[in-house]
């Protein structure tokens, strides 16, 4: 692709998907007609780079790839040269810049997958379709690892199609490589109040294939003593008279009580710290941001949980949509923002729709907009959705998507506080995170301290699998008795694949407890491992997802991930897998050196945790030794 115009032409059908997000092109300048008004003056159209994804995402749901033309068009209506806006549609996975079928079906092979057998649902997928290529593809977590293996297809048109499998089984696999539907039901209404930036009003048609109530992802539900889980599956998710009759909105009215550093104030007395893995204060990211005086501050909500093994903001979004709405509110109001970005994962079809519906219709009754509550509030939320990218997860590389560029991360500082979205002032945290902001301001900040909430994605070899909530110190072998085990259990992956396997079942699930014991608490995922897992295989899995999610910014991260694949794959292939090996095996060193480069020289945490999951392994488990 050029820095230059190539004069290819978009099909009416691209046009038209290009033409309802933006509107009509102005002039001959931003790719309209020609007039005379055209001939006699150029018009230079401002950059509206922010919007290039949205524009790719609209081009690729109506007809199922961009082509040239396509892409030649978006550029002249945004003023982006067709270089970077190539360089962006083929960063995501899911987007394509060749033809392919308008129905494309998503595999899972990921951990929790690979280890329910997706393997044998690839098999017969492979026997149906032949390899992947255009009309399936073998997928990252899809972030159902509670009902795994997984499947998801997408099918283009007006309006776009998604349909989950969830579990996908060899002996459904007649149903999953057939035709959706013409018409989907979907549990939501079709036709939103409010308008929606790029939907025209109207929520994406969402079927999920066997759909099971939202309450199965979380076996507590019900549970009087639940804080974060209290409402899913209790209240109906579209529903906000519905929530607000279960306690919604109180703690956004306690903020207004409390005003701005009230509301900081009682975050920072709390103790919540971030629940993405980094841990960091949350009062003090947010104390950062309200004090900076460049304006405007901007509220990102990270939505884009991608770490395999994890589906705890996904059961929140869509059993509790209202739950984050208010959350984002509170944040905006203690941090002077006036607009925020929920940023979600382009994986969650019912999660989009359902957070859809909730902001149109806060929206529409007074809880979004101009004066919410008649507090002279203004605050609005545009979501954007991710396109299949790892990496988008890092709160920096975040800013980089919504602004319509490569999700790379950025070096910091400056950190996002000072500078992050568009150059200006930025609080980013992610769902679990916000959500935690609405009993504490319930309930006061000594309530909430003495028996703080955690959310934990439980996998793999138990008998319930699905989110659970305990209060911080609860140890893994709690949490485990919950989930109930099967068989025999021979390891815990914590953390997802930049987390660590361990073996004692006595570790407090505590940040500071899964550090002592050389793991980490991460983004809360708990896969279970029995004897029926080939390790091998896993962690042939788990470098083979950091090889391809590397955004290759830094060579450290872009060479190691391939070397640590390698090495791997050599130790694999041995011919005696019998043999003994020892520590100084020249793929074992190989691998500690490159880990530790990893480790300490990527930009970012994917390059700097690659290792993690596979050193833990080798040193505790014994594989490849």
């Amino acid at each position: 692709m050029d820095l230059r115009f190539r004069d290819a032409k978009p099909t009416d059908e691209e046009r038209a998907a290009v033409d309802d997000l933006l509107g009509p092109p102005a002039s001959a300048w931003t790719g309209g007609s020609r007039t005379d008004a055209d001939l006699r003056m150029a018009v230079r159209a401002e950059e509206a780079r922010d919007q290039l994804l949205p524009a790719l995402h609209a081009v690729n749901d109506r007809v199922g790839w961009i082509s040239e033309g396509a892409l030649d068009y978006i550029c002249r209506r945004l003023n982006v040269p067709p270089s970077e806006a190539y360089g962006v549609a083929t960063f995501y996975s899911l987007l394509s810049v060749e033809e392919r079928p308008k129905r494309v079906l998503h595999v899972c092979t990921d951990l929790a997958c690979q280890a329910k057998g997706s393997k044998a649902v690839c098999d017969r997928v492979r026997e149906r379709l032949g390899p992947p290529g255009k009309d399936w593809q073998e997928s990252p977590c899809l972030g159902l690892c509670e009902r795994a293996p997984a499947a998801l297809a997408l099918e283009a048109g007006v309006p776009h199609r998604a349909e989950v499998y969830a579990p996908a089984t060899p002996d459904t696999i007649t149903t999953i490589t057939g035709t959706l539907p013409t018409t989907l039901p979907t549990t939501l209404p079709t036709t939103l109040p409010g308008t929606l930036p790029g939907t025209n009003g109207h929520a994406p048609a969402v079927h999920v294939a066997g759909e099971t109530p939202v309450k199965e992802a979380v076996p507590q539900s019900g549970d009087p003593g639940l804080v974060l889980l209290r409402r899913v599956g209790q209240v109906d998710p579209a529903s906000l008279d519905d929530y607000r009759a279960a306690g919604g909105y109180t703690a956004l009215r306690r903020a207004f009580e409390l005003g701005p550093t009230g509301v900081i104030r009682e975050v920072l007395e709390s103790g919540l710290v971030g629940r993405g893995g980094a841990a960091f204060p949350t009062g003090r990211k947010w104390e950062a941001t309200a004090r900076q005086p460049d304006h405007p501050h901007y509220l990102v909500c990270n939505a884009d949980e991608s770490e395999p093994g994890t589906f705890k903001d996904r059961v929140v979004m869509e059993g509790d949509p209202y739950a984050l709405i208010e959350a984002m509110t509170v944040a905006a109001y203690a941090t002077g923002c006036a607009k925020g970005y929920l940023y979600i994962r382009g994986e969650y079809p019912r999660a989009t729709a359902r957070l859809q519906h909730a902001i149109a219709t806060a929206r529409s009754r007074g809880l979004l907009g101009d004066d919410i509550l008649g507090k002279g509030l203004s605050f609005d939320i545009e979501l954007r959705r991710g396109a299949g990218a790892y990496i988008c997860g890092e709160e920096t590389a975040i800013f980089n998507s919504i602004e319509g560029r490569r999700g790379e991360p950025r070096s910091k500082p400056p950190f996002p506080v000072e500078k992050g979205l568009f150059g200006k002032p930025t609080v980013v945290n992610n769902v679990e995170t916000l959500v935690n902001v609405l009993p504490i301001l319930e309930r006061g900040a000594q309530a909430y301290a003495a028996a703080e909430p955690k959310l934990f994605c439980v996998s793999g070899a138990v008998e319930r699998p699905g989110v659970y909530e305990l209060t911080f110190g609860a140890t893994l072998r709690e949490l485990l008795d919950l989930a109930g085990t099967t068989g025999t259990t021979r390891a815990v992956l914590l953390g997802g694949a930049a987390g660590a396997f361990v073996t004692d079942l006595d570790i407090p699930l505590t940040f500071e407890g899964t550090r002592n014991a050389g793991a980490t608490l991460g983004s809360g995922v708990v896969l279970v491992i029995d004897d029926s897992v080939d390790l091998k295989a896993l962690l042939l899995r788990i470098a083979e997802f950091f090889r391809d999610e590397s955004c290759g910014q830094c060579v450290p991260c872009r060479v190691g991930t391939v070397r640590q694949e390698e090495a791997l794959h050599r130790l694999t292939r041995r011919v005696d897998p019998n043999e003994p090996r020892r520590d100084d095996d020249p793929d074992l060193v190989l691998l500690r050196e490159v880990g530790q480069t990893m480790r300490d020289a990527s930009i970012c945490g994917l390059g700097q945790t690659a290792w993690n999951a596979v050193e833990s392994a080798i040193d505790r488990l014994g594989v490849f030794t």
